[in-house]
């Protein structure tokens, strides 16, 4: 049978990535003694006032269409505290509310860039941003980072934009890295844009779960907000993955255009999803600290683990649920150095690779489970390691 050619498009090794995962969950699932440390989806529970309002919301028969882009109330709710937390004035036409951060970034790409435009992404990058650029047609052009820090390297990025450039994606915090960009980093970023008229999409997913270094969204730079596409959700900040709940900041023109595309890709989010995204937006801050500070406890309990196992280095992530560790001591390929861990301890990580050759020879944790569980995970890792070390 004949397949469009996006499919061909959108394939490829970033996808394959997860097959290891996939296979994780698999052997989970049959009751297998399994640690799965290759996503993210939190394992703290959803804040009960954002469930009980999605229960009452149910039982009062929200179940019915809802506006394209989002109901009036959650949109004005999401433009407050956008504009309460970076002082921009933002307002709910600035706003649309979509199946999370994943459909918003599809969405925006769509809208933005098409055949014979590029995109420039910092890398390492997170896996889906090649298939969004491609299916929309657009070249995604990766661009190197500093080779010692994998953070931006601005003159690299300066040196990637042609005439056909159209937009920079950029996550900050960043997934995989947990890097968080500095103002100056940003400032670069900023002039480029400026300079050469491009968009700039800005994937803040993990922006309230910050450790050593405050987040600063790109749109508060001078010339910004009306060039850049802020992505957020509550998958992370509030352990709501399943609900897909995110929205787009952006400019009114913009966010009028991706409704037209909602409308055929989603019609309009269920209300009591909503109505539960309109409680975490209202009440989250709480919940969010907790979050934060479970995630910091986590990543000090696997540098602590894993920082002085001879083979091994970790990058120190100053953000979000991910950490990245170097293994090409152990003279194992990234890949192999994955598969064996798993079939061998039953710990899953992802062959970071995946996200750009900037992260080769690196694989990517989670901090997703329980501390008790992944202090058992770094423990099965050092002694995998340590194992390799001996001849084992």
């Amino acid at each position: 049978m004949r397949f469009s050619s996006l499919t061909d498009r959108i394939r490829g090794d970033r996808v394959a990535a997860w097959d290891i995962h996939f296979a994780a969950w698999t052997a989970k699932g049959r009751g297998e003694d399994v640690i799965v440390l290759s996503v993210g989806d939190p394992d703290f529970d959803t804040p009960a006032p954002v469930r009980d309002a999605a229960i009452a919301a149910l039982h009062a028969g929200d179940t019915h269409y809802t506006p394209i882009p989002g109901r009036p109330e959650l949109r004005a709710a999401l433009a407050r505290d956008v504009t309460r937390r970076t002082g921009l004035p933002v307002e709910p036409e600035n706003v649309i509310v979509c199946a999370g951060a994943q459909n918003g970034l599809f969405n925006a790409t769509l809208c933005l860039v098409e055949a014979g435009d590029e995109v420039l992404v910092p890398e390492p990058m997170y896996l889906t941003y090649e298939a969004c650029v491609r299916a929309s047609g657009a070249t995604l052009v990766p661009v190197a980072p500093d080779a010692a820090t994998l953070r931006l390297d601005p003159a690299a990025l300066a040196a990637a934009i042609t005439p056909r450039t159209r937009a920079i994606f950029l996550a900050t915090p960043a997934n995989p890295t947990g890097i968080v960009m500095s103002m100056e980093e940003l400032e670069a970023v900023a002039d480029l844009a400026r300079r050469h008229d491009l968009w700039v999409v800005a994937d803040e997913v993990y922006a309230s779960l910050t450790f050593d270094r405050p987040h600063i969204g790109i749109a508060t730079l001078p010339g910004m907000a009306e060039r850049t596409v802020t992505i957020n959700s509550l998958s992370k900040s509030h352990a709501m993955t399943g609900w897909r709940a995110g929205w787009v900041v952006a400019p009114a023109p913009l966010v009028a255009h991706m409704g037209t595309l909602a409308l055929c890709m989603l019609y309009g989010l269920p209300g009591f999803v909503q109505q539960a995204a309109l409680v975490a937006v209202e009440q989250g801050d709480e919940a969010v600290a907790a979050m934060r500070e479970g995630y910091r406890r986590r990543r000090d309990i696997a540098l602590e683990a894993l920082g002085s196992v001879p083979g091994l280095r970790c990058l120190k992530p100053e953000a979000g649920m991910f950490m990245l560790v170097d293994v090409r001591g152990t003279g194992l390929p990234t890949m192999e150095f994955a598969w064996r861990l798993f079939r061998e301890t039953g710990v899953s990580v992802l062959d970071a690779g995946a996200f750009g050759p900037a992260a080769a020879g690196c694989v990517r944790l989670s901090f997703a489970v329980g501390e008790a569980e992944l202090a058992e995970a770094c423990r099965r890792i050092a002694a995998f390691v340590t194992g390799l070390a001996s001849g084992g």
